[in-house]
């Protein structure tokens, strides 16, 4: 077994409008996970985003996923210090929970000496996160295809095309997943089920083909945006300016509240829309320009 470990993981934007729970790209925005064993004691420590509110004790998710790890491999929790720096916000719809699952289970598995495989990591990932969506583009990087089938998760990685840039603008207000989540509803028209199922096949074979001019069509969604957006004040207006600016497509960030506009790199105008429709609404935001990370986690 290593005594210490230090791993990168990237945030990640999921469902990418129409790719509901199973589309998903990691983004050049990075949490550091520092793990060293620290036998028969718990200690954490947080810097950055979440400092003031992420759990210190066993209920801390990074914590957890190595337990799990441990529990997997047959191990007792050997005690860890854990210093987490997060780069990530949490609650925004950038991934920050799946960061950490993700971080937390490469960073112990290395600890004992890299005992699963990185298709059994994922399966674990899947399980703490319970769906794929987020934690396989934060292990595999790129734009990832997922799919769990009878308890499989089946993946296809797509690395995104070069020209590719993205923008975020980050509500300064925290919307929980199960919240997002909750708002949906538990049956959907069936021609809303095809309206999405197009879309998604042509935004996967737009990146496939570098036809970004296709994105814009390809990105629309009926099925969880048009139920989210009265939990994001402002969000039709952010939308439609960003659209107006020149992005390529403006869609809700996972369960959101942020808001990620896919451009073909020129961002300054698009982030200035965005700033200034949230702000019109009310709602302060920072505004990020990212680029897809087509690497996933890494050993530091």
């Amino acid at each position: 077994m290593k005594n210490t470990v230090s791993v990168s993981v990237p945030a990640t934007t999921a469902n990418m409008g129409p790719g509901f729970d199973c589309l998903g790209m990691a983004l050049g925005l990075y949490n550091e996970i520092h793990m060293s064993l620290s036998p028969g004691r718990i200690s954490i420590e947080v810097e950055g985003e979440g400092a003031d509110d992420i759990e210190r004790d066993e209920r801390n998710i990074v914590w957890r996923a190595a337990q799990r790890l441990f529990q997997e491999i047959g191990r007792e929790n050997p005690g860890l210090s854990i210093t987490l720096v997060n780069r990530i916000p949490t609650a925004r719809g950038l991934g920050s929970s799946a960061a950490a699952i993700v971080g937390g289970l490469v960073a112990a598995n290395r600890l004992t000496g890299e005992t699963l495989s990185r298709e059994k990591i994922l399966a674990l990932a899947t399980e703490l996160e319970g769906h794929p969506d987020n934690v396989a583009p934060a292990l595999l990087g790129g734009m990832v295809i997922s799919v769990v089938a009878e308890g499989v998760v089946h993946y296809l990685k797509i690395t995104p095309p070069k020209e590719l840039k993205v923008v975020v603008a980050i509500p300064d207000f925290k919307l929980s997943t199960h919240a997002a989540r909750e708002v949906l509803p538990k049956e959907v028209r069936l021609q809303d089920a095809i309206f999405n199922l197009s879309r998604t096949a042509l935004l996967v074979g737009a990146l496939c083909e570098k036809r970004l001019d296709l994105l814009s069509v390809a990105s629309q969604d009926a099925l969880h945006q048009p139920y989210r957006a009265p939990l994001v004040p402002g969000l039709t207006k952010v939308i439609e300016a960003a659209n107006q600016a020149g992005a390529l497509s403006v869609t809700l960030s996972g369960a959101g509240p942020t808001v990620i506009a896919l451009t073909d790199g020129h961002n300054e105008g698009i982030a200035e829309a965005m700033h200034n429709s949230f702000r019109e609404a009310g709602v302060t935001c920072r505004v990020k320009a990212l680029q897809p990370a087509v690497d996933g986690t890494q050993i530091l």
